[in-house]
């Protein structure tokens, strides 16, 4: 290279790769190589070049919407009228530039022409554009002028760069005082050592203080690793793992959790609504209708009002995994049952370090003869120590479908107890109507919560990013002395 380089002085990179026989890539590399020992310098040399935008072409041939304005502009005029002879679009640009131009004011719903419209600099810099790009120099202009033409989207910017590659008077010397190329040996063969041949040949030095380059192994995503450990463990626990539809009828996503139809209660998560419609279940459309309406044959007054079946059918993305647990435990309303689902929810959040609006959710539920609420505090309690909390309490919540609830909370060193869910005993009004006569405990809780703390993760997001460098040093398992 440093010979190649000795012939041609100062060149481009194209012209020094062929040269030296070599890929443009192999070259510079080479070429950066000698001027980290001072035997070459590389130079880059950025140009700003402007074009005018299909909007600052038609302007240059066609002028300024002021002035267009102010040339149709020969005494007081309405500004209705100015709309009419040009276009709404026109005269909405043109107002503010003829008035910041001191080329026209406005009184009364009139435009009154001041008489003095020369052009302007803005007018001759569109004028000056050729064909090709320009530069600042080239158009004879101010910094000013190009950035007004640029924030009004008349002209674009781009950069241009050049790069260059010359000897210096090191390397010069170097090459005066005489360079030999031999052939260098990176690996020994054995052909060369069945010859003899490598006695006689040079063999490339190795520094074996020079760090190795990194290697990094395959590894499944964090987030992906806590949501298997979650579904080991209730696999674990004896549960069967259930899937259902992202879009799912309102009847199974709200009415039949014996939420409301016009009630706050069904408000309380923002929900996705679809245009399509789903048919309703008929072995089960008249015992929530009846629920919903008065109460059924429990002691419940129901929520009085109407039961609308439109507004059953309308679909919306599941706002919870809660609506596919209900409708298997519908279509498997005999006892013993333990079930989970580990899936995607979707509800209008506005997007922060704490929420979006696709998240995971554990959902769970447990049916058998003599089912307790104590039953369910032991079932989370295990779970929660096998993801390794330690601390474990539960505080009174309310759920519009489970009776009694709780929130379930663990503590985390530096951030105190925080709230990883909700769960509770499903209510009658849930479970009546579909024909499930044993007690039913649930609970739904928030997977990227948990990945927040495990992770040691402030902000939710990093959970979807892709940060590669943060996904390469994340580890695999931790060993405790």
């Amino acid at each position: 290279m440093l010979l190649a380089l000795d012939e041609l002085a100062s060149t481009t990179p194209e012209e020094l790769a062929e040269k030296a026989s070599m890929k443009v890539e192999t070259a510079m590399q080479s070429a950066f190589l000698l001027s980290e020992n001072g035997l070459a310098e590389v130079n880059d040399t950025v140009t700003e070049l402007y074009s005018l935008t299909d909007e600052g072409l038609t302007y240059a041939k066609e002028g300024l919407p002021e002035r267009q304005l102010i040339s149709a502009l020969t005494e007081p005029t309405a500004i209705d009228e100015l709309k009419e002879k040009l276009s709404p679009k026109m005269v909405g640009i043109a107002t503010g530039w003829l008035r910041k131009k001191g080329w026209a004011s406005i009184e009364n719903g009139m435009m009154v022409p001041s008489g003095d419209a020369e052009e302007t600099e803005d007018e001759k810099v569109l004028a000056r554009f050729a064909e090709k790009a320009s530069t600042i120099e080239e158009l004879g202009t101010d910094d000013k002028t190009i950035k007004d033409l640029i924030k009004r989207k008349l002209v674009s910017k781009a950069e241009e760069k050049d790069r260059t590659v010359s000897i210096t008077d090191a390397g010069t010397e170097l090459v005066k005082a005489g360079i030999t190329i031999e052939e260098e040996i990176t690996q020994i063969t054995s052909q060369l050592l069945k010859s003899g041949e490598w006695k006689n040949k040079n063999f490339r030095p190795y520094n074996i203080q020079t760090p190795p380059k990194p290697l990094y192994g395959a590894k499944v995503h964090p987030y992906q690793r806590l949501i298997d450990q979650m579904r080991q463990i209730f696999l674990e626990m004896g549960f069967t793992e259930i899937k259902g539809d992202v879009v799912q009828s309102s009847f199974w996503n709200f009415d039949a959790l014996f939420q409301p139809q016009d009630h706050p209660a069904r408000e309380m998560q923002d929900t996705f609504h679809l245009s399509s419609l789903s048919d309703l279940p008929e072995e089960y459309k008249d015992g929530i209708k009846d629920m919903h309406e008065r109460g059924g044959d429990i002691d419940s007054t129901g929520w009085g009002g109407k039961w609308s079946e439109d507004i059953a059918k309308r679909d919306v993305l599941r706002t919870h995994t809660t609506a596919v647990t209900i409708k298997y435990l519908a279509d498997n309303p005999n006892p013993p049952l333990k079930a989970f689902c580990i899936d995607r929810a979707y509800r209008r959040e506005t997007i922060d370090p704490t929420h979006t609006p696709e998240f995971e959710q554990l959902e769970g539920v447990i049916m058998d003869e003599n089912m307790s609420f104590a039953n369910l505090l032991g079932c989370l309690e295990e779970f929660y120590h096998r993801m390794g909390f330690e601390d474990v309490r539960f505080r009174p919540g309310y759920f519009p479908y489970t009776e009694p609830s709780v929130e379930p909370e663990v503590y985390i060193d530096g951030l105190g107890w925080v709230e990883l869910g909700g769960a509770g005993v499903f209510r009658k009004e849930v479970t009546e109507p579909l024909g499930i006569k044993q007690p039913v405990l649930a609970w739904g809780l928030g997977v990227s919560r948990v990945a927040m703390l495990k992770l040691g993760l402030k902000d939710l997001r990093e959970l979807y990013q892709s940060d590669i460098e943060w996904l390469r040093k994340s580890q695999v398992c931790q060993l405790k002395d």
